[in-house]
């Protein structure tokens, strides 16, 4: 995932993001995603969301006058936002990095990473083209790799990546809580 870090302490920041990163809070449960929670939106919280642009900060607080931590370079990433405040939201990505980006940065569009925690590993992740289990396969897709969200029947969410369309495990997808429905 195309990010550049801003600050010095870059050892000590990946050695708590690998920390993180193992965190179960990364992979939201059920109850969560079916959460009546709003936030000052009236949206749900948490929720996905997608980058908007090329280029977006990422803040350690809401506003400007907070420093930049992390530099995304990649339209399309999914976030989560965990939080509102005035027209910022703090999100998470991918990685398990939070912090704070404007929402005008941030589109509804659903998008979601293929098994990010198995990036750097010999694996492949199947994109089947029907939902099931022993479905002919579609592509083999990398972990990381970014895939626009159709629709998901809380098993099974059919995704797209670089023009090939198929079915994935929900649980294989970072971006879609687990159990949760998104018709098209």
């Amino acid at each position: 995932m195309p990010r550049l870090a801003l600050c010095r302490g870059l050892p000590i920041l990946v050695l708590a993001l690998m920390a993180t990163v193992a965190s179960p809070s990364i992979f939201p449960s059920e109850a969560i995603a079916q959460s009546l929670e709003r936030g000052p939106s009236g949206l749900p919280l948490p929720r996905f969301v997608s980058l908007k642009s090329g280029r977006v900060n990422m803040r350690v607080g809401p506003g400007t006058d907070y420093a930049v931590e992390w530099l995304y370079l990649k339209p399309g990433l999914p976030m989560e936002i965990i939080q509102e405040y005035d027209n910022w939201r703090r999100v998470r990505d991918a990685d398990g990095a939070e912090g704070w980006i404007n929402q005008a940065l941030l589109s509804g569009r659903r998008t979601g990473a293929a098994a990010p925690w198995f990036k750097g590993k010999q694996a492949t992740i199947p994109l089947r083209a029907q939902a099931e289990e022993d479905a002919r396969h579609v592509a083999e897709v990398e972990p990381g790799a970014i895939g626009e969200v159709r629709v998901c029947n809380g098993e099974w969410c059919r995704m797209s990546f670089s023009g090939h369309e198929g079915w994935m495990k929900q649980t294989l997808v970072w971006g879609v809580y687990p159990g949760e429905t998104i018709e098209d």
